[in-house]
């Protein structure tokens, strides 16, 4: 995914979902390019990025994209992305509005989704680098 392609989305769910008070993330080039840094110094909330070689800072991003792997991308031979698009919006479909997660009270993710305020994400448990900390040699060498 580009940064472009990063910005876009993220762009796309605040403005249906609002603006979340941190966003937490790993440290590749999508998104720790100039673009994404420039974007995030004019909104509002917090972008923390994990220490390099610790994806235990961002467990439940690591856990999902594994399920995601052994669940999905694994179990399928895509003969187009056509069906790659539909084999994979069936699974999100399937993870979430027919399973409940224990991390959400044995709920199901659209089921609690709907229960949350609207427009007001909350901070995630994981502990995470401050942007400040992490974040400054990557502008150094990027300009």
């Amino acid at each position: 995914m580009t940064d472009y392609r990063v910005i876009r989305e993220l762009d796309h769910i605040i403005s249906r979902r609002g603006a979340p008070e941190m966003i937490v993330s790993d440290n590749g080039t999508e998104f720790t390019s100039n673009a994404v840094l420039e974007w995030v110094q004019d909104r509002t909330f917090d972008w923390h990025y994990i220490a390099p070689g610790k994806p235990t800072q961002n467990a439940f991003c690591e856990a999902f994209n594994g399920r995601f792997r052994d669940e999905c991308l694994n179990e399928n031979l895509f003969r187009d992305l056509a069906h790659a698009r539909h084999l994979i919006g069936a699974w999100v479909t399937d993870y979430n509005t027919r399973r409940p997660h224990s991390a959400l009270g044995y709920q199901r993710p659209a089921a609690f989704a709907a229960t949350c305020q609207p427009h007001r994400v909350p901070k995630p448990v994981a502990s995470t680098a401050r942007l400040s900390n992490i974040n400054a040699p990557v502008l150094d060498q990027t300009g």
